[in-house]
């Protein structure tokens, strides 16, 4: 394993897995030791809320981690990472309007899907030329008998820690520069986290008040995103199907105005 710098740009919701009880997929970027972007990389599989709480790394945070290509994924961005070795150099932060990190993301931005396909990318960052619609849908309440008899396993030297079933997919129907259209669902940690927060904050009687006033919340939050921000999606493809992207994760600086010039 090498020693490499990573910026963690976004963490998907924990999935269930057979062999770690559950996984979370980290899409970042692969920095030079001086701290310059030099490609997109996927750390999977990391079982993040059982690793030790120092080496949790927040969003935005450049970590310092031993790190080696996953062999078992055809994906040339995936790679493992040795979890003992994580230490979080530092945080990145939204001074300037968000000027450091768009200068270590938006150098790595593709112009559409299509052009991530015909260079067999399989994670990247684009702009979409218009969003069409916000979506939500309901899912299944309950995670399938298999998935719950993995969440249910005991560990003698480990405490289990709940996870949550979210009921709803949420989403973004948009057009590409290439103009093509997409539907792609959301699976952003912490878009799913906001709809938990919501409902659990609520003041309403009834679980079902709180869960419609939580879904009208994140459907405000995700359309104010679209109009009011320099709203980018952070995409990536399932390793089964390697032409179906989903978003993992948002990035939405806020909107630059052009400096007009002066007369005077």
């Amino acid at each position: 394993m090498d020693t490499r710098k990573i910026l963690i740009a976004t963490k998907t919701y924990p999935s269930i897995s057979k062999k770690y009880r559950e996984t979370v997929c980290t899409a970042g970027v692969l920095l030079s030791d001086d701290e310059k972007p030099l490609q997109w990389i996927r750390i999977y599989p990391i079982p993040f809320r059982y690793i030790d709480f120092d080496q949790r790394y927040p969003r935005w945070s450049i970590i310092e981690a031993d790190i080696e290509r996953n062999d078992k994924d055809f994906r040339e961005e995936s790679y493992r990472i040795n979890p003992n070795t994580i230490n979080i150099v530092r945080k990145i932060g939204t001074s300037n309007n968000w000027q450091e990190r768009k200068s270590l993301l938006l150098p790595l931005k593709f112009d559409s899907i299509k052009q991530i396909k015909e260079q067999n990318k399989s994670l990247g960052i684009i702009k979409p030329s218009s969003i069409n619609k916000y979506y939500c849908k309901p899912t299944k309440r309950e995670w399938a008998p298999k998935q719950q008899a993995v969440l249910d396993q005991q560990d003698l030297f480990e405490e289990s820690v709940d996870l949550e079933k979210i009921p709803y997919k949420f989403g973004y129907e948009f057009t590409s520069v290439a103009g093509e259209k997409h539907k792609y669902s959301i699976s952003d940690w912490e878009i799913m986290q906001l709809y938990r927060n919501c409902r659990n904050n609520s003041k309403a009687n009834s679980m079902e008040e709180k869960e419609q006033e939580s879904l009208v919340k994140v459907k405000q939050k995700l359309e104010e995103l679209a109009k009011n921000n320099d709203l980018h999606f952070i995409v990536g493809n399932l390793k089964n199907h390697k032409n179906s992207f989903m978003i993992i994760g948002l990035f939405y600086p806020p909107i630059v105005q052009s400096e007009q010039l002066s007369l005077f």
